[in-house]
């Protein structure tokens, strides 16, 4: 998940709304270019905020900035350098926060639930044979999910003299993995 804002500035509200219309269609392109289809970007409502001087002693107002966020879903993640690429070449946007998801996170999140539980009870049988009882029902349990989200490194290189050809900057880019873990706290009858 690519997440973004698109954001012009003029001095009437229509040239900076013709502006912001501009970038967004300038970012399908670049999806239609890349052989993603235009519905895997979210584009959201359109704001408009006075720019004010504020050197003025009248707050005085100078332009109109619009705005709107872009959230865009890629499955595709050897596409996501060059479309990353091409948005800050045509000075789109300068900052493109990268976040991996789940695209099924509730499924896995019930996965990780039964993992955790099979142990819990596997826990409790040992414990109750230990004993010398037999485990019985459940009576109580409570559950806590939690994703560990994997941060994107930021891509950065020392600055050096040489003459050759440096890497691009998505290179480094590779497929992360999103962890889900639960916690169950199980209380069972003893026989």
């Amino acid at each position: 998940m690519v997440q973004f804002n698109l954001s012009a500035q003029e001095s009437k509200a229509h040239a900076a709304y013709e502006l912001a219309s501009r970038d967004a269609e300038q970012v399908r392109e670049i999806l239609r270019a890349n052989g993603v289809d235009t519905k895997a970007a979210n584009l959201g409502f359109f704001s408009t905020q006075p720019v004010y001087d504020w050197k003025a002693p009248t707050r005085k107002q100078v332009a109109v900035r619009v705005t709107t966020d872009v959230t865009l879903t890629l499955k595709d993640f050897s596409k996501i350098g060059s479309i990353t690429e091409q948005l800050a070449d045509r000075k789109i946007r300068e900052s493109l926060p990268l976040n991996y998801t789940l695209e099924n996170m509730d499924e896995a999140k019930g996965k990780a639930v039964e993992d955790a539980y099979r142990r819990a009870r596997a826990s409790a049988d040992t414990l109750a044979h230990a004993s010398g009882r037999a485990l019985g029902q459940l009576s109580y349990a409570s559950v806590d999910t939690l994703e560990n989200r994997r941060p994107v490194p930021r891509m950065s290189r020392p600055m050096t003299m040489r003459t050759e050809a440096a890497p691009a900057p998505t290179e480094e880019f590779t497929p992360q993995s999103v962890t889900v873990t639960a916690h169950v706290n199980a209380l069972f009858n003893l026989k």
